[in-house]
């Protein structure tokens, strides 16, 4: 199935399109697709330390806005979106 992931914030710097498109299987949850994630950050970007640590810490959210678990289950065609830590100075 397809998923759209939309990158907010720091991750807008992981494509050009401020959006990832993933083919994935059935039954996948948002623990899935961050480890898909940061595979695609490995062999694109080499494995860069800073932008899995963003991963590892960015939040998830599903088509309806709400905030979802690492046990979510995606359902075919979703959009979810990636929102990575805010920091303030």
């Amino acid at each position: 199935m397809k998923v759209k992931i939309e990158l907010f914030g720091a991750t807008r710097d992981f494509n050009d399109q401020n959006l990832l498109e993933l083919d994935l299987g059935q039954k996948t949850t948002i623990k899935d697709i961050r480890n898909k994630i940061i595979q695609y950050v490995d062999q694109k970007f080499n494995g860069n330390e800073n932008y899995i640590k963003i991963i590892n810490s960015s939040a998830f959210c599903s088509e309806k806005n709400n905030i979802v678990s690492d046990n979510y289950k995606i359902t075919n065609n979703e959009k979810i979106g990636i929102i990575p830590p805010i920091g303030g100075g």
